[in-house]
């Protein structure tokens, strides 16, 4: 009996019973899965009386309320659903709309007149679920819903009247098709950073790409990180994606820099060049030495803007208090998280890793020692605000500049599925992540052992009962800036692979969240913004993806490597997707480079990262194979350089990584993005998925400045051919 009630009880929380895995075949959840999963969740599931009381909340939370928490409605008629008791339903149900800009529609009808969708009982009482109408003149946007039934208390809805589809800009709508650079932002050299790449450099790549055609720069997750704890730098494990990595932020580029004496003179003391030369120097990012440097001088700044500015009420003044104010408790709590960090692990880095091994006066921001410590750390916390409102400054001048020299898309952002269990966003929002699970994903042919990413969940049951309001700031926080973003693993909107701690990554198990519900919200935020979406939608992607996608107009993500057809061959490029963003390669995949020569197989090798020899044999002859099939696609295309053989062991050469970024440019995807290690022939990955410690993953730099591989010869004719194929 409690196996059946655990299956009730799974199914009603999300989580199904079995999926299939990338090979087709169909795979069942174990008991012990669905039980761990349930008991992150906070679920009762010891015995059958625990389980039973389980099943009776969910069945109430769904039927007792008047209104659900939230309701989304995207087509006519403009309808949400009401849960009215079969003894009311001759009662009049009075109800009222407060639009976004403070405009009010309202109306009353009896209850017994409405639609009727749904019978239930619960604890011995019949409810019927109705259809409310609302009118069909509600404008898109997110509103409040109140009603009331005479025999009880009103209820609240938030009301989202969700368009259509996502934002596309016209450049797509008029049949153009695009082209643009990616770039790991952190990876970037050039004569003037400071051992990272840094928005000043963001800038220069804007500027050279502009001059070259290209619509948009890519971009790796600027989220914000650990700045009390440099050794996190994994822009896909963030503290949070609300704000901005402030390592980012060019120090020289900020006003108050230019107007402080104490901080210029520091800064141009023999001491801090010499530093500054060293972390140029460096093969990796040394995140630590660039914390250590640029914190300080930062600090300094900000106090003279406090001197300079705040006291005075000058308007860098005011415009930093209307960020304040426009970010609100977002940005204080981010703030105060980052301040909490600093001073605990100024005490004790080896113990206060994380706000879980805090003192329990400051594991949640409703914590007394919390406004204790806000009190007394005014300034700490506001220096943090301060970074946070001097990077976002950034981020938007260079998006005005990608605007101004007539990119139509300008910045292409990356927003990461989830973040760090030790970071500002899960503490502060600990109604939503469940930190007894890591989401993951299940064995694929990228990383065969499966994965733990290591971050925390969103439960879908609490995000429904928060209105989705934290997934909507989220998205609307990272569409601030950008005039494309990309949803980093695109299923986790249908589907999560949770792994409960203390299990491995294969005995993990699928959670469904709310697809059109996700969705809908999603098209809002970016039509506010003007945001084209992108999904990546790479590794085991369910149906109902796939028809959502074209549905809300979400870009789909194509790589090159995996674009094969029937018999092994590589899609042509007048075979491409339309509605994507096409690309040789990506950030968890080798360059093109290391790709052909097989480096990342021999990295496998190295790092015991084959499940067994039957399949690392497959996996080498497969990539022989390809190999064979890109000449032959390259040879049917005209693109096949001389000198280059029809096998597959012919050697890597400048013309080969022309002729395949040139088939890519050519295809009928609306958008290509080119990487900017393959436009210099690295070898190195940026991140070997499956790996911690075993690589340096996200620190390689380029093997060139900026200026290098703009100013190169090569570069630009290969640039200005790309041009041409992308505009005939």
């Amino acid at each position: 009996m409690l196996d059946s009630l655990l299956d009730q009880l799974a199914r009603a929380r999300g989580l199904g019973d079995a999926y299939h895995n990338y090979r087709g075949e169909l795979k069942h959840f174990s008991r012990e899965t669905k039980a761990a999963i349930l008991a992150a969740m906070g679920c009762e599931v010891a015995d059958e009386d625990g389980v039973r009381r389980e099943l009776a909340r969910v069945e109430a939370a769904r039927w007792v309320s008047l209104l659900p928490p939230v309701a989304i409605v995207r087509h006519a008629p403009r309808t949400v659903p009401v849960n009215v008791a079969a003894d009311a339903l001759e009662q009049a149900l009075a109800w009222q709309v407060v639009l976004a800009d403070g405009a009010r529609h309202a109306g009353e009808v009896r209850a017994g007149e409405l639609q009727e969708t749904e019978r239930h009982e619960v604890a011995g009482r019949s409810w019927t679920r109705r259809l409310l109408p609302l009118g069909d003149e509600l404008p898109v946007g997110r509103h409040a819903l109140r009603a009331s039934l005479a025999s009880g208390p009103a209820a609240d809805c938030a009301l989202i009247i969700a368009p259509p589809r996502c934002f596309e800009p016209e450049a797509l709508h008029a049949g153009e098709r695009l082209w643009g650079v990616a770039v790991q932002l952190y990876t970037l050299r050039s004569r003037d950073n400071w051992g990272i790449g840094d928005f000043a450099d963001l800038e220069q790549v804007v500027r050279y790409c502009a001059l070259h055609g290209a619509s948009f720069v890519g971009l790796n997750p600027l989220h914000a990180l650990f700045p009390a704890d440099p050794a996190h730098f994994s822009p896909y494990s963030p503290s949070t994606r609300h704000f901005i990595n402030v390592l980012y932020i060019a120090v020289p580029r900020l006003p108050e820099f230019r107007e402080c004496v104490d901080a210029r003179e520091h800064a141009a003391s023999a001491e801090f060049l010499a530093e500054v030369d060293r972390l140029r120097a460096t093969g990796n990012v040394d995140y630590d030495g660039v914390t250590r440097l640029k914190l300080p001088l930062l600090r300094k700044i900000y106090a003279h803007f406090v001197r300079h500015h705040l006291a005075g009420a000058t308007p860098r003044a005011e415009a930093f208090r209307r960020f304040r104010d426009e970010r609100g408790d977002t940005l204080r709590l981010h703030a105060l998280h980052d301040a909490i960090a600093e001073h605990l692990r100024r005490q004790d880095a080896g113990r206060y890793w994380g706000w879980p091994a805090w003192p329990e006066a400051l594991r949640a921001p409703s914590r007394p020692g919390v406004a204790e410590f806000a009190r007394q750390h005014v300034d700490d916390v506001q220096f943090h605000a301060w970074l946070q409102w001097v990077a976002d400054e950034q981020v938007a001048a260079v998006q005005k500049l990608a605007t101004e020299l007539g990119m139509p898309v300008g910045l292409y952002g990356d927003y990461a599925v989830g973040v760090n269990p030790a970071g500002s966003e899960t503490w502060s929002d600990q109604r939503v992540y469940r930190m007894g699970a890591g989401v993951g994903a299940p064995p694929d042919p990228l990383a065969l052992k499966g994965q733990d990413w290591g971050i925390p969940p969103q439960d879908p049951q609490a995000l429904f009962a928060a209105r989705y309001e934290p997934f909507r700031a989220l998205i609307a926080a990272n569409m601030r800036h950008f005039g494309a973003l990309r949803i980093d693993h695109v299923m986790a909107l249908f589907r999560q692979w949770w792994v409960p701690a203390g299990f491995v990554s294969t005995e993990g198990g699928y959670v469904h969240y709310p697809l059109d519900d996700l969705m809908s919200v999603l098209a809002l935020e970016s039509v506010r913004h003007r945001c084209l979406v992108v999904g990546e939608d790479l590794g085991t992607v369910p149906d109902e993806m796939r028809l959502a996608m074209p549905e809300y107009a979400i870009y789909h993500y194509k790589v090159l490597l995996f674009e094969k057809v029937e018999g092994g061959h590589f899609r042509r490029p007048e075979h491409f997707e339309r509605r994507a963003i096409a690309t040789v390669t990506t950030h968890d995949l080798p360059t093109l480079r290391g790709y052909w020569e097989g480096r990342d197989l021999a990295m496998r090798d190295a790092l015991d990262l084959f499940p067994g020899p039957e399949i690392r044999q497959h996996v080498y002859e497969d990539r022989t194979r390809d190999r064979e099939a890109l000449i032959e696609a390259l040879a049917s295309t005209g693109l096949k350089p001389r000198g280059v053989t029809q096998g597959g062991d012919s050697p890597f050469t400048d013309d080969l990584a022309r002729a395949i970024q040139l088939y890519l440019a050519r295809s009928s995807a609306s958008l290509v993005v080119l990487q900017l290690e393959d436009l210099i022939g690295m070898t190195d990955p940026v991140n070997v998925p499956g790996t911690k410690d075993e690589h340096a993953n996200w620190q390689r730099k380029t093997t060139a400045t900026i200026e290098e591989v703009f100013e190169d010869e090569a570069t630009a004719e290969l640039l200005e051919d790309v041009q041409f194929a992308r505009s005939t």
